[in-house]
C-alpha cells in the first residue's frame, strides 16, 4: 500500500494514453494467459465447467475492458456546469473526473476472475491502482496471477493476495482510497465496519434470496427453461441466481413436470464435464443439511436428477423444494446451489406481501408478457436488478449498472457507473477576470441592500 501511494502521490493524474495502455495490458494479461487461467479455476473448484468459465469469466471481463477502452476518452472529459449569472458574472464551472488513489478489492470464489477483473478494469479506467485479496478457494488461481501479474503490471501498479488465514481481516483495516467486496451480507459487515475506522468509502456487492415470478400467461416451458438454464449454471453458486420461483397455484405440477423433463434432456448426468462441482465439502454438506432440514420440516423435495449427491466429486443434482415453511432453512438464508425455492401463489398481491416483507433482493424476475403486469412488479418490489422474460443476464450488460440495495449491497459499477466509482468528481470554479461579487464586499452601503433585495426577487 505505502509502494502505491507513493507512486499515486508523486506521478499525478493518469493520461487517456496511459489508462488505455494499462486496460491494454490487462486484456492481454487474460487472453495470453487464457488456458492458465481457465485450468487454474478448473483446479480450485475439483471441477469446473470449461464452457461455463469461457461464458462467465472470460468473454465477458475482455469484452468489459474492450467497452470501457472505447468509452474512455468521452468518460475522461471535464463537465461545464451552469454558474449563477448574477452573483457570478464571468466565472465559468467544470468537474473534472480524477482518480482517487488506491483501491482495495476483495473478491470471492464463485467467479473469480471475473469478479476481479471487471472491478480492476473499473478502477483502471478511473486512473487508480489496485490491491486485490482474493479467495482462500481460489488459491491455484491466485498463485497463478502473481506469476504472471509481474510480466504486465509493476506491483505499485496492481497486485494480489493469497488468503492464508487472516489475511482478508488486516486488508480491509487499511487506509484504501475506496474498498470494493464481493461476498456474503454477513462477511460485508465485517469489511463495512473495519473500512468505518479509516473512513474509507467502500461498495458492497452482496446476494440474497432473488424471486422469480411467472405469471399465468406466460408459457411455463420457456420460464422452467430459463430459470433450470440459471441454477445449473456454475452449480447454481450464483448472487444473483434465482433463488426462489413463485408458481400459480394451479400449475404446480406442469412446472414440476417440466423442470423434469428439462433437466432429463440437458443435464442427465452429474458426472458430466459440463456440470461443476459444488466448491468445497463444507458447502456441500450445507446443501445437504439444507434438504434434509426441509424434509424434516415437512416440505416436499423433488430430485429432478436420476442421482444422488456425490461428497466425492461434490456433484450435487438439481433439486425442487416446494412450499416449504417459513422456519425452513431454505425459506431464511440464500441457498447458493443448485437448489430451487417453489412457492405456489394464487394472486399477485399474494406475492408482493411475502417479498415486501423480507431483505431487497439483488435480482428480480418476473416472468409474463404483459407490460403492465411487469411494470406492477418492477414498481412495487425494489431490488438491485431486473430481468423480465429472463434471468441473470442483465449482469452481462455493460452499459448498465451493476449493485445491489438494502441487504443486498450499495453502490454499483459497470460501465461508466463503474468509472464514476472510482472517480472523484471534483468541482471546480473558475473566477474570471470580472466579477460581480466586489459590488456585495463591506462595509453595505444603500445600494448594496438596493442591489440584494433586487437579486433575492429575482431569485424567488
Amino acid at each position: 500500500m505505502q509502494a502505491q501511494k507513493y507512486e499515486f502521490n508523486n506521478s499525478g493524474q493518469e493520461s487517456y494514453q496511459e489508462r488505455k495502455e494499462h486496460l491494454t495490458n490487462l486484456k492481454k494479461m487474460i487472453n495470453d494467459n487464457r488456458e492458465s487461467l481457465i485450468k487454474a479455476i478448473q483446479a480450485d473448484y475439483g471441477h469446473r465447467s470449461y464452457h461455463e468459465t469461457l461464458i462467465a469469466e472470460i468473454i465477458p471481463v475482455t469484452d468489459d475492458i474492450t467497452f470501457n477502452i472505447k468509452h474512455l476518452k468521452k468518460w475522461m472529459k471535464p463537465q461545464s456546469r451552469k454558474i449563477d449569472q448574477v452573483l457570478y458574472t464571468g466565472a465559468k464551472n467544470k468537474v473534472i473526473p480524477q482518480a482517487v488513489g488506491v483501491v482495495g478489492i476483495i473478491t470471492p470464489w464463485n467467479f473469480p476472475l471475473n469478479l476481479s477483473f471487471s472491478v480492476i478494469s473499473a478502477a483502471f479506467a478511473a486512473g487508480n491502482r489496485a490491491m486485490v485479496k482474493m479467495s482462500e478457494n481460489s488459491i491455484q488461481l491466485t498463485r497463478l496471477l502473481n506469476q504472471i501479474s509481474p510480466k504486465y503490471f509493476s506491483s505499485d501498479k496492481l497486485a494480489f493476495f493469497e488468503e492464508t488465514g487472516g489475511v482478508g481481516i488486516e486488508f480491509s483495516k487499511l487506509p484504501f482510497d475506496h474498498l470494493f467486496f464481493t461476498g456474503s451480507g454477513e462477511t460485508g459487515r465485517k469489511v463495512m465496519a473495519a473500512a468505518s475506522v479509516n473512513l474509507t468509502p467502500v461498495s458492497l456487492e452482496l446476494g440474497g434470496k432473488s424471486p422469480a415470478i411467472i405469471a399465468p400467461d406466460f408459457p411455463m416451458e420457456k420460464a422452467v427453461e430459463r430459470i433450470m438454464y440459471v441454477k445449473q449454471f456454475n452449480a447454481g453458486q450464483i448472487c444473483v441466481n434465482v433463488d426462489y420461483a413463485f408458481v400459480p397455484e394451479n400449475k404446480r405440477n406442469e412446472f414440476v413436470s417440466d423442470a423434469k423433463a428439462w433437466v432429463k434432456k440437458h443435464c442427465p448426468d452429474i458426472n458430466s464435464q459440463d456440470y461443476t462441482s459444488i466448491i468445497d465439502d463444507t458447502s456441500f454438506q450445507r446443501l445437504l443439511d439444507t434438504v434434509e432440514d426441509a424434509q424434516n420440516k415437512g416440505a416436499e423435495v423433488i430430485n429432478l436428477s436420476e442421482q444422488d449427491p456425490d461428497s466425492d466429486s461434490r456433484k450435487f443434482p438439481l433439486m425442487l423444494i416446494i412450499n416449504p415453511n417459513e422456519d425452513a432453512i431454505i425459506s431464511q438464508r440464500e441457498t447458493f446451489g443448485p437448489i430451487l425455492m417453489v412457492n405456489t401463489y394464487q394472486d399477485s398481491e399474494q406475492v408482493i406481501d411475502y417479498v415486501i416483507q423480507r431483505d431487497r433482493p439483488l435480482a428480480m424476475y418476473p416472468f409474463t408478457n404483459d407490460k403492465q403486469l411487469a411494470d406492477f412488479y418492477i414498481e412495487r418490489l425494489l431490488s438491485g436488478g431486473v430481468c423480465v422474460n429472463d434471468a441473470l443476464f442483465h449482469v452481462a450488460q455493460h452499459d448498465m449498472p451493476f449493485g445491489g440495495i438494502g441487504a443486498s449491497g450499495m453502490g454499483h459499477y459497470h460501465g461508466y457507473e463503474g468509472f464514476l466509482t472510482f472517480s472523484k468528481l471534483r468541482p471546480v470554479f473558475y473566477r474570471g477576470r470580472f466579477s460581480s461579487m466586489k459590488y456585495f464586499m463591506p462595509p453595505y452601503t444603500r445600494l448594496t441592500d438596493k442591489a440584494l433585495k433586487f437579486v433575492a426577487k429575482l431569485k424567488s
